[in-house]
């Protein structure tokens, strides 16, 4: 079977202004580095479908997806929602098709289309938390993914992989309560969103690192404190909040991985996949801004899920 894409022109017509790290231009780097690479036509490529209000509420408080129904501008003019976080007239058919992305990734691996699939899709969304958005995310896409992987197909086990550089907060406030998700992150330490250096829920890990963690040493934390959890648990799908913002190039935090670490983590993380869950992963875009950097780590990310 093959690797998916899924991505939509939406995505890139949502702009919190000049400047903004979380620009349109982190999908064209990703698109022109798999060009550039050769990957790019070895991709199943899949426009990503619009989310409906019922998937965004297996996740979200209704009366949270209201209030951002209801703060979308019209056209010309900006609505904030957070002190970096804003919206203008596009920003909501984005987060519809950012989420329809990770709900059709789950469909397409669920019904055995394709291996794998990358979601190069923006806003992000592991900072959305039930009924708060922040750090550039409204609606928690790889959330959505997963309940919607357990209210369709009845799983018990999905598992969720968080290595970007800010801890997943908003993905732990959704399933902190629910123990049919293992969630896994690594995250610079202390750092925004500051929070989960600890926990005590069974199936939370958080690895928090230290400022300057190389690849060694990340993949050891990896090594010693996903893996064997992963492996207990015995997931039937797993979801990767795919962040490359630990890249030493992202001048945006202050960790130091290269892409080594990206294919290592990927061909970890699809080892335990081939073991437990037929194969079954979907990636989705989370951070990543030093674009050159981004586009890079993104093609030996996939690079590793094509193999």
């Amino acid at each position: 079977m093959t690797t998916a894409i899924i991505s939509h022109p939406d995505c890139g017509l949502h702009d919190m202004g000049q400047g903004h790290p979380e620009s349109p231009d982190r999908l064209s780097a990703i698109q022109d580095q798999l060009i550039a690479s050769g990957l790019e036509m070895l991709l199943q490529h899949v426009d990503a479908p619009l989310a409906e209000r019922k998937h965004l509420e297996l996740v979200h408080d209704s009366t949270y997806v209201d209030s951002i129904f209801q703060s979308s501008p019209v056209s010309g003019q900006r609505a904030w929602i957070d002190p970096d976080t804003s919206m203008n007239e596009h920003t909501l058919k984005a987060t519809l098709r950012a989420a329809g992305a990770a709900i059709h990734a789950v469909d397409m691996v669920m019904t055995n289309k394709v291996s794998n699939v990358f979601c190069n899709v923006r806003p992000p969304g592991h900072h959305a938390e039930r009924a708060r958005a922040m750090g550039f995310c409204f609606f928690n896409n790889v959330a959505i993914g997963a309940a919607h992987a357990i209210k369709e197909y009845q799983l018990e086990r999905v598992a969720i992989v968080d290595f970007d550089v800010h801890h997943g907060n908003g993905t732990e406030d959704i399933f902190k309560s629910d123990s049919r998700v293992l969630f896994c992150s690594t995250f610079q330490h202390p750092f925004y969103p500051y929070s989960a250096a600890e926990t005590d829920i069974a199936h939370i890990v958080n690895v928090p690192l230290e400022l300057g963690t190389k690849d060694d040493t990340f993949q050891q934390a990896v090594t010693e404190q996903w893996l064997p959890k992963l492996i207990e648990f015995k997931p039937q799908l797993i979801l990767m909040s795919a962040g490359f913002d630990a890249h030493i190039e992202d001048d945006m935090a202050g960790l130091a991985l290269t892409e080594r670490s990206y294919s290592w983590v990927t061909q970890e993380i699809k080892t335990i996949a081939g073991h437990y869950a037929n194969g079954r992963i979907v990636s989705c875009l989370e951070g990543g801004y030093a674009l050159s950097a981004l586009g890079r780590s993104v093609a030996a990310h996939i690079g590793v899920l094509i193999e």
